[in-house]
């Protein structure tokens, strides 16, 4: 891990109303590594997703990006500091083209204001073509690139979670948090998508990411956090939480491996 963590998450608390959701959970990662958060159905770990990618606030505690404070409540603050996410449900521009969805990522780090758009300016005509250009190269990392002038809506479930990446990655992430990327996949999906998963990892970016798949995540991942009941129960490497007596227990009640 690196000499200082690339986002650090102090005792969050959430409530809403008497629901406690969250209860002084702790979470932190490194560059290049992938980080996954698991825990039985209404754990917390989507609240707790939603509060590092600035959805919502925290009642309690403080998240820390880049060694700054991460501006809770402000999603858009958030993607502008370097943390991009997906969601458990596709959220396309469905009547949009393939290669359009990851150009309006790319446009949170584009220069051109108002009159360059209304006038176009050679300024702007220039950035609209990088903008294009690097849309294309980023549909050809994550592998449907053949589909850049498809409808998005007309894609596969798989093809439209790789678009998903594809503009999300189009932000110039330090960290991409996914929920749940690999719901709905087969067998081979998921294999590609680990592949794809673990390239992103070995460029620089710093992934996190919410999977039911227990066994897909302790293959992917680097290190594991695990939530109850809105408590962090676990954290460690897939062979020290896969023997956790609490996780054990959380998921299945037994002294068996949760891999088993």
């Amino acid at each position: 891990m690196d000499e200082y963590p690339l986002l650090v998450a102090e005792r969050i608390g959430k409530h809403f109303g008497g629901l406690r959701a969250l209860q002084g959970v702790s979470l932190s990662l490194g560059e290049k590594t992938i980080t996954g958060l698991i825990g039985p159905n209404g754990a917390g770990k989507t609240t707790f997703f939603n509060v590092l990618t600035g959805i919502y606030k925290p009642d309690e505690g403080t998240v820390h990006f880049a060694g700054a404070p991460l501006p809770s409540g402000k999603p858009h603050r958030v993607a502008e500091r370097g943390i991009a996410r997906t969601f458990q449900n596709i959220r396309l521009f469905s009547q949009m083209t393939v290669l359009e969805n990851v150009m309006v990522g790319r446009h949170l780090r584009t220069r051109a204001g108002l009159l360059g758009a209304l006038f176009k300016t050679a300024g702007t005509l220039r950035e609209e073509q990088a903008i294009r250009d690097r849309a294309f190269q980023l549909l050809e990392f994550v592998g449907i690139a053949a589909h850049a002038t498809r409808v998005a809506a007309t894609l596969s479930y798989g093809d439209q979670r790789r678009l998903e990446i594809a503009r999300a990655l189009a932000t110039d992430p330090r960290l991409l948090a996914l929920d749940e990327p690999a719901a709905g996949m087969n067998a081979m999906e998921r294999k590609r998508l680990g592949g794809l998963l673990e390239q992103i990892r070995n460029m620089g970016t710093a992934v996190l990411l919410i999977e039911h798949d227990v066994r897909w995540v302790m293959g992917l991942c680097d290190r594991i956090t695990v939530l109850d009941h809105g408590e962090r129960i676990a954290e460690g490497t897939p062979r020290e939480v896969q023997t956790d007596l609490r996780v054990i227990e959380a998921y299945l009640g037994t002294s068996r491996s949760v891999t088993a």
